[in-house]
């Protein structure tokens, strides 16, 4: 079940919260910075203290002027913002480019924050983007997560104690590749749904989040003091517009809420007019400049500046297909030309990072296929944090752009480590851990998983669902194309045959007597994109029939793989690993990281396809048909000792886990 226990704010905002701008005293963004043996202090008169004072407020001054980003702490409330009533972006009245780039603080481990932010930095990057991920924020109805790894006031704290700006991104939906685009999967109980329209039930929805939400970024903004320069309204709309009062919905939502920067959208050229409202600025997307993006652009909105809110520096992977990369130079050349048009650019992604555990998303254009967890994305700075040549490419040019001043140094590297391999030397068959899920449920049709009475009312959003019946015969089973999306089928738990979604009749063998049939269904993941969005319940969403005749009394088990689920497994019954060991089933092994632990990646040469858990942590997916070979492993999910690595294997394991010091995504190919 679902724990919605509020756990006390991170000390990072406080500590940034210390640091904010009082109106009184130019200086207190600095206290604790100076102690009485400083020069400061040493000056003992009160003219020479008043002058220092004005020096050091002047010297402010030009920094914030002339740099275009903040000093490293908290401001003065200010009155104006970023503004974009002439063909230049102004901050504070002054000329403004943004040098954007986007780290997700979700793919990213809390511990590893400011590592990463310090290499945007480092490369002259003045401005932060982020999505908000409405599913992870609020799994269930009633139930949100604002803490540790998903506390966004901490993050957006971190960016201006730093000397970012930030674009914040808040959605609703924000597509990024997530599953159902970020929406959590809960909207989808409700069989009426139409998501992102002014549909009640979508809306109310909506209003209840931004109720949390907003209210926790709304002091952050600029003209509060705070790093938040812009605030984007959804993602993309124009290649959805299902519904033309949507988006002055949200721009009420957003505005009557407190939110008072700047606003924008954000779409493809031919799509700027339909997702676009009145009032708020029109930003592009694209991985190619033309000439015709940006006349469309203007035509739409002359005499205001132009922004790339999205330069694809790269492209995310699907499984089955190859590992896709843009060639540094043609990325390079891009940005190049955009600057020197006297446009803003957000580079998207700078820095991806990993979708971990189920978080990733699927398309279904022109056929349904998942997306691998690596969200590498082939940016300037690497799944695992590592330099590329795209970024020294980048900092070459962004140098250009720094106004005279140097570049901050680059942060140095983590270590990684290619750790002795974790045999796996226990083992708990799928059947024997059903004992260990929440109490099955019984239906006489098949219920889909969001529809399971299962976490608090909120249905089953991820993992596998079990679906078992009795049978009496053999025959020709057949799917109906309702399998979502992948189904193992067992006959007395026995193996028998795979549906996929293209696959629709499995041959049943004849026996006498009552047998159980089993089918292991997965969500592979919802689609990120598309105006099927509303489609995307998962597990059985209609009939299964046996010689044309529906099956029916099921016995349901959710096996959503959660953290809580995965400790309890160390209670079950397992089995010291045998040479014939049944599928599906967990494994057991550990890694021994002596020392302080140093990230590493995972690598199955011989295992088929399943889940990673690392001391109950959800790795993220594995599939032998690649592309993606290795699943990346940050030192901070690691403990100096003894780790527990479970495998949860679908069809045949090699035993052994290794470990490598060096990423593999598998073959690569250039994006056409």
């Amino acid at each position: 079940m679902t724990s919605c226990v509020q756990f006390p704010h991170g000390h990072a905002q406080e500590v940034a919260r210390s640091r904010r701008f009082n109106p009184g005293c130019c200086l207190c963004h600095c206290k604790g910075l100076f102690k009485p043996s400083m020069v400061v202090l040493r000056i003992r008169n009160a003219h020479k203290r008043k002058y220092a004072l004005l020096v050091l407020c002047i010297a402010g001054l030009i920094m914030y002027r002339y740099l275009g980003m903040p000093v490293g702490g908290w401001r003065m409330t200010k009155n104006f913002g970023l503004n974009a009533n002439s063909s230049q972006l102004t901050l504070e009245g002054e000329p403004f480019h943004i040098l954007g780039g986007s780290i997700h603080y979700f793919r990213v481990p809390r511990a590893y924050w400011r590592d990463r932010l310090l290499k945007m930095k480092a490369c002259g990057i003045n401005t932060l983007t982020t999505y908000v991920p409405w599913s992870l924020h609020q799994p269930e109805r009633g139930c949100f997560n604002f803490n540790m790894q998903l506390d966004l006031e901490a993050y957006i704290s971190l960016a201006a104690e730093l000397g970012l700006w930030v674009i914040l991104r808040p959605g609703p939906y924000i597509s990024s590749e997530l599953d159902l685009g970020g929406l959590p999967s809960w909207l989808l109980r409700d069989n009426n749904m139409r998501l992102r329209t002014t549909y009640p039930g979508f809306t109310d929805a909506v209003n209840t989040f931004f109720d949390k939400l907003i209210p926790k970024v709304v002091p952050l903004q600029f003209k509060k003091g705070g790093p938040i320069i812009a605030v984007q309204i959804e993602n993309e709309y124009g290649s959805f517009a299902k519904d033309e009062g949507y988006m002055l919905f949200l721009k009420e939502a957003l505005q009557s809420r407190g939110i008072s920067e700047l606003l924008l959208t954000s779409d493809l050229h031919n799509k700027l007019r339909s997702g676009g409202v009145n009032g708020v600025l029109r930003a592009i997307k694209l991985q190619k400049l033309n000439q015709r993006d940006i006349q469309d652009l203007n035509m739409i909105q002359p005499n205001s500046p132009a922004i790339v809110m999205d330069y694809w520096t790269g492209w995310y992977d699907m499984w089955g297909n190859l590992h896709h990369v843009l060639p540094p130079e043609d990325m390079v050349s891009t940005v190049r030309e955009i600057l020197r048009r006297g446009m803003s650019v957000n580079l998207y992604m700078f820095h991806g990072g990993s979708s971990f555990g189920f978080m990733s998303g699927a398309l279904t254009d022109p056929s349904y296929k998942s997306i691998v967890p690596s969200y590498d994305y082939d940016a300037p700075l690497s799944e695992a944090g590592e330099y590329t040549s795209k970024y020294h490419l980048l900092r070459d040019l962004l140098s250009q752009y720094s106004r005279g001043r140097s570049l901050p140094v680059m942060p140095a590297l983590h270590y990684k480590t290619a750790y002795e391999a974790a045999i796996m030397y226990q083992h708990l068959s799928l059947w024997d851990a059903l004992s260990f899920t929440e109490a099955p449920f019984k239906s006489f049709k098949p219920v889909n998983m969001e529809n399971l009475p299962l976490n608090n009312g909120n249905g089953q959003s991820y993992g596998y669902t079990l679906y078992e019946t009795v049978i009496t015969s053999g025959g020709s089973l057949k799917s109906g194309d309702n399998i979502r999306d992948r189904a193992l089928v067992f006959v007395a738990r026995r193996y028998v045959g795979l549906f996929k979604r293209r696959s629709v009749e499995l041959a049943v063998p004849d026996s006498k007597g009552p047998r159980t049939l089993s089918l292991l269904v997965e969500n592979c993941g919802r689609v990120h994109q598309g105006r099927d969005l509303d489609k995307q319940r998962k597990g059985l969403v209609g009939d299964i029939l046996l010689n044309n005749i529906p099956l029916r009394d099921f016995t349901i088990y959710s096996l959503e793989m959660k953290p809580s689920f995965i400790d309890s497994l160390y209670q079950a019954p397992w089995k010291t690993l045998s040479e014939a060991p049944s599928f599906p089933g967990f494994f057991m092994g550990r890694l021994f990281a002596y020392g302080y632990p140093s990230d590493t990646f995972v690598k199955l040469p011989g295992w088929e396809k399943g889940v990673v858990f690392i001391n109950g942590l959800n790795l993220g997916r594995y599939w032998s048909i690649g592309p993606q070979q290795t699943l990346y492993l940050p030192s901070p999910f690691l403990n100096s000792g003894i780790n527990q690595v479970i495998v949860f294997e679908e069809q045949e394991g090699d035993y052994r886990v290794h470990f490598e010091n060096t990423p593999d995504l598998g073959m690569a190919t250039d994006i056409q």
